[in-house]
């Protein structure tokens, strides 16, 4: 099974010598449009699942559809020219940080 560095690769290898067929050679080719479309798309798809568990794949809908969102960003990120190891990176620096829940803006219900 992949890693998502594996996984990011396969996609900057795809982007550099596009396999004629493939899904990923068939994003890259339509454009940051399209890219930005499924990434919209599938985080939909990721809240409908969380929000509606069981259906259809049972409580296998959410982690199949954040598997479809995870590589989506990774096509993202590879036609913006941004490397995983910046992802890591800007995690990493993250990590440990203190924050107060009083110091994050305010998100409106809907």
């Amino acid at each position: 099974m992949q890693n998502l560095d594996e996984l990011y690769n396969l996609i900057k290898e795809r982007q550099t010598n596009p396999k004629k067929g493939s899904y990923t050679d068939y994003l890259f080719s339509e454009g940051l449009d399209k890219i930005l479309k499924k990434v919209g798309e599938e985080s939909t798809e990721v809240i409908v699942a969380a929000k509606n568990p069981g259906k259809p794949r049972g409580d296998g809908e959410l982690v199949y559809e954040s598997a479809d969102l995870l590589y989506h960003l990774c096509v993202l990120w590879a036609q913006q020219g941004i490397t995983f190891d910046q992802i890591k990176k800007e995690l990493a620096q993250r990590e440990g940080l203190m924050s107060q829940f009083k110091d994050r803006p305010e998100i409106k219900d809907l």
